[in-house]
């Protein structure tokens, strides 16, 4: 298969012009000039997109698609609010409507371009979802153990699951990992146990860490919302006192627990670190996923890009939740992230070439996948999309990264290939689920979340 299109954008080299990718067994064969892939392929069928760019697939490093059916439930909270009244909610929840739900949150992604997520979950269904749905996945099975002495059987039940989602599900698409619940929900024995486990297994780790104002407070002094509602509502820690503040941030928090000690880390988040913070973070070679939408809606702060970057960390962008930004749409990620950037670091000017790379290969590094996905490079896995740039709005294109980053949305995208394999083009998808089916479904599961 030969893709054509006006540009190309391979995102490791120049953009080109009236260009052309050749798709071959589930790879990138061919990258150049249209005219000269054509000579080089002449057997090959040719696909015209006209006026559009060729780009790689949009990795979305931080996500939750199983909370997809929970969108407009909790308009206008702030974040402490907001994570509570989400546990409220998930008490409501059965495992077929967590999978109806991921399955909702997978088309949407496919629709938006997303080509690969990764998402932090406790459940199967998300395996299931991903897998059935052909959706490149990095799936990171959350710990979290309060008391002490749970710790121990939180991490065999981890162990037990992932060998379960692997036997049932692990492909070259699904990959699986581990990761410790949010440093309120998580005793810090958990950061230990999750990385020594992580370095047996070969697995990869994610982590929030550093997200907001309430957690900086909680983890140094013990004085947010979250140290009254952690221990009067989730169950508290069994030793006395339920909590002791460190005096650290939640970044040198972890550390002290081991928590870096994994061959591959991604924190997500990381809006409130400091100087040291972020040396430790460069010695250990974290990688950082985030999350522009959710962070400014949450009222959680921003995370300065432009600084990760510049440390020479691998920096990708997330959606996070559903629930919180109500759409799965990397673009608008892109165009927000880039004026909160330069709104709120004026020393710096953030450019829309850097932010389509933190969706790109920046995604691709800081999930371990740069040597598969992330640019159109030919041996890479055609992880691909298309985006309409035909519209009035987005004319002249004189610039094709900003016209992307400031004009698009998911609406745009015409075309999504995970593998080779075209999953969803012009709003119909090609997947293995009953996508009426899943429709009814989520009807039926939001009027229960209304009671």
């Amino acid at each position: 298969m030969l893709l054509k299109a006006r540009y190309v954008l391979p995102i490791s080299a120049d953009i080109i012009v009236d260009g052309g990718v050749v798709v071959r067994d589930g790879a990138i064969a061919d990258v150049g000039p249209f005219n000269v892939v054509r000579l080089r392929n002449p057997e090959e069928e040719v696909v015209d997109y006209g006026t559009a760019a060729l780009m790689p697939g949009l990795v979305d490093v931080h996500t939750h698609l199983e909370y997809s059916v929970m969108r407009g439930f909790s308009p206008d909270l702030p974040y402490v609010r907001w994570v509570f009244e989400m546990l409220r909610q998930a008490a409501k929840m059965d495992p077929n409507d967590w999978y109806d739900s991921a399955i909702l949150g997978g088309l949407e992604a496919l629709s938006n371009g997303i080509t690969c997520i990764g998402d932090i979950t406790a459940r199967k269904e998300m395996a299931k979802a991903t897998s059935e749905l052909g959706l490149r996945a990095v799936l990171y099975r959350e710990v979290g153990a309060m008391d002490k002495r749970r710790v121990g059987y939180a991490m065999n039940q981890a162990a037990r699951d992932i060998a379960d989602w692997a036997e049932l599900y692990a492909s070259d698409l699904l990959h699986i990992g581990i990761a410790p619940a949010p440093v309120f929900l998580c005793h810090p024995l958990v950061y230990s146990k999750v990385a020594a486990f992580a370095r047996d297994e070969g697995l990869p780790v994610a982590m929030r860490l550093a997200g907001s104002r309430e957690e900086v407070n909680f983890v140094r002094y013990g004085s947010s919302p979250l140290a009254v509602d952690t221990m009067n509502d989730r169950g508290g820690y069994v030793e006395l006192p339920p909590w002791l503040p460190t005096g650290a941030s939640p970044i040198r928090y972890a550390l002290n627990w081991g928590a870096f000690e994994a061959d591959h880390v991604l924190v997500i988040h990381a809006i409130h670190i400091d100087e040291d913070d972020l040396r430790k973070m460069r010695e250990y070679q974290v990688a950082v996923g985030v999350c522009p939408r959710c962070s400014a809606q949450l009222g959680m702060g921003v995370a300065s890009i432009e600084e990760l970057v510049r440390s020479g960390l691998a920096v990708g962008v997330g959606t996070d939740s559903p629930a919180a930004v109500d759409s799965i749409d990397v673009f608008r990620e892109l165009a927000i992230g880039m004026l909160l950037q330069r709104a709120t670091h004026s020393h710096e000017f953030t450019d829309a070439k850097m932010m389509l790379r933190l969706a790109t290969e920046g995604g691709a590094r800081a999930l371990g996948l740069e040597d598969s996905i992330g640019t159109l490079d030919v041996g890479k896995r055609a992880d691909i999309i298309a985006v309409d740039l035909s519209v009035a709005g987005q004319t002249p294109l004189l610039n094709i990264e900003s016209t992307i980053v400031n004009t698009c949305t998911g609406n745009d995208v015409l075309m999504t290939m995970v593998d080779g394999a075209v999953l969803y083009e012009k709003s119909q998808w090609h997947v293995d689920v009953e996508v009426a089916r899943n429709i009814v479904r989520i009807i039926e599961i939001r009027n229960k979340l209304r009671m």
